[in-house]
């Protein structure tokens, strides 16, 4: 690991000392007016060890994206990593950490009851053949049965 500060926060986390599951405050950005915007890193496979399957992450993606709006309106943006290893999660003006867990254990909850991938079509999604939503309920189901460990971050 370089002795040199990154200026991506996530490359100046030693991977190799985390474990997932986890969700960790990743940064605050505050806007000219006033506006904070908290990204968390929603870790669901350990680092260098295991990844999402594609089609698992893309419909986990959209599934997350559509269904944690019914919870809030501070979600910006739920985002994978291009790892495969989970997701950044970006709210505005929302720096509740116990309910940010809170946020995500309803949200996946919700996608474990889905009978659908909300638009998994060609005209509404860039990878429309790309989806499982049995393999996006089986890693809520997977990352909710860990829910005591979301908060701890390093091994």
């Amino acid at each position: 690991m370089s002795d040199k500060e990154m200026n991506v926060e996530s490359f100046n986390l030693d991977h190799t000392k985390v474990k997932a599951p986890y969700v960790r405050l990743a940064g605050i950005k505050t806007g000219e007016q006033g506006d904070a915007i908290h990204k968390y890193d929603l870790r669901i496979c350990q680092p260098n060890k295991a990844h999402m399957e594609m089609p698992a992450l893309h419909s986990l993606e959209h599934l997350m994206a559509e269904l944690s709006r019914n919870h809030t309106d501070k979600i910006l943006d739920i985002s994978p990593m291009g790892c495969q290893t989970g997701f950044y999660v970006s709210l505005i003006n929302h720096d509740d950490y116990d309910d940010v867990l809170d946020l995500i254990d309803k949200t996946l909850n919700d996608v474990l009851v889905a009978e659908d991938v909300p638009a998994c079509n060609e005209m509404q999604c860039g990878w429309a053949a790309s989806h499982s939503l049995e393999g996006a309920q089986a890693l809520a189901r997977d990352l909710l049965a860990k829910r005591n460990e979301w908060n701890q971050v390093f091994a």
